[in-house]
């Protein structure tokens, strides 16, 4: 909505990597719950990338929001869509997308990669392929106390929604 109805698919996997990222800094769990990898422009969530790339056939009500990819753009379904069509969201979440938003909206695909690649440390160059990033890694980024029971708690319900999305 914030860019006018259509985004780049490389800036968007950026900006959600980098919401759910800035959600496990504030409150100790990403908004969602899916595997992240590493990938040559750096981190991004595995399933969201999935879903913009049409790799399910079922989007998971996806296409309620959003129009089929064109070019390398993805863009809204309802160009006036309120912001309580987003219920599925709370408060502090919108609230972190809209601060990721503002601190990175301005970038375009190309230096959001660079940026990743300079500030992410969780982030590893994959040499043409993808790597996964670990939770506890990417919580160790964060400042998260290295908890393993709460990263494979979290890494658990990662594996459960990427399997819900798949069917």
């Amino acid at each position: 909505m914030k860019q006018g109805g259509a985004i780049n698919v490389l800036k968007v996997v950026k900006l959600v990597y980098l919401a759910d990222r800035e959600s496990l800094r504030q409150r100790g769990h990403p908004i969602q719950y899916e595997a992240r990898v590493s990938m040559p422009y750096g981190p991004v969530n595995s399933t969201t990338l999935d879903y913009l790339n049409g790799a399910y056939r079922d989007d998971g009500g996806w296409s309620d929001f959003l129009r089929d990819r064109a070019d390398n753009n993805v863009g809204l379904a309802n160009q006036n869509m309120p912001l309580d069509a987003l219920d599925e969201l709370s408060n502090r979440e919108i609230g972190i997308l809209e601060s990721v938003w503002s601190e990175f909206g301005h970038m375009d695909r190309f230096d959001l990669a660079d940026w990743t690649h300079d500030h992410i440390p969780e982030w590893e160059d994959p040499n043409g392929s993808s790597l996964r990033i670990p939770l506890d890694r990417m919580m160790a980024a964060v400042g998260l106390e290295r908890s393993v029971e709460r990263a494979r708690e979290l890494e658990s319900l990662d594996r459960a929604s990427a399997l819900l999305g798949s069917l």
